[in-house]
């Protein structure tokens, strides 16, 4: 069974398509079933054609619901150098499903090529710049979740949904920079 969502293509073929998070395009996927949206800038890149969906999460395996996890320390990182673990509140070790996960998202930037994710803030999986700690007492830490410290090493430009005006930024340069 295939994870990727496929995107609507307009007539006019995107030069640059971009990884999102799926729950940022109301899908209910997040570990509560829940979901995030809509964002006006997604919705007219969807539009277009250049949003590649997915969850890294249910792509690793995880059911919706789920229950929610987080990195001891919040370091993606260090989750894929095998010196941390992701836990879910309930002490059982996610790890491999968060990492076959970012996997998932990586080839998915190969096969189509991607340079930018749009991903979710504070996720043990999407987070771009902080995570929480792993007490599940809501503390943030610096770091990148699994997903996006792993393309982030591949040099994707990974947002968060806080930040997409810089990621239209972002898209603009890039597409400047290509020749056509």
């Amino acid at each position: 069974m295939s994870h990727e969502a496929s995107a609507t293509p307009s007539s006019a073929s995107p030069r640059a398509r971009i990884l999102v998070s799926r729950c940022l395009l109301c899908q209910p996927v997040r570990y509560d079933g829940g979901a995030h949206g809509p964002f006006d800038l997604l919705q007219r890149w969807q539009a277009e054609g250049r949003l590649v969906p997915l969850c890294p999460e249910v792509a690793g395996g995880l059911p919706t619901p789920r229950p929610p996890a987080e990195i001891p320390g919040g370091q993606g990182d260090a989750v894929l150098d095998g010196l941390r673990p992701v836990l879910d509140a309930s002490g059982a070790d996610v790890t491999a499903a968060f990492v076959a996960g970012a996997r998932l998202a990586l080839e998915l930037v190969q096969r189509h090529g991607l340079r930018i994710a749009v991903l979710k803030a504070r996720s043990p999986s999407c987070g771009n710049r902080e995570t929480y700690d792993g007490s599940f007492g809501g503390v943030r830490v610096p770091g990148a979740g699994v997903t996006a410290a792993l393309l982030q090493r591949a040099g994707v430009q990974v947002f968060s949904e806080l930040e997409l005006p810089e990621a239209a930024r972002a898209l603009a340069e890039l597409e400047a920079a290509t020749p056509r």
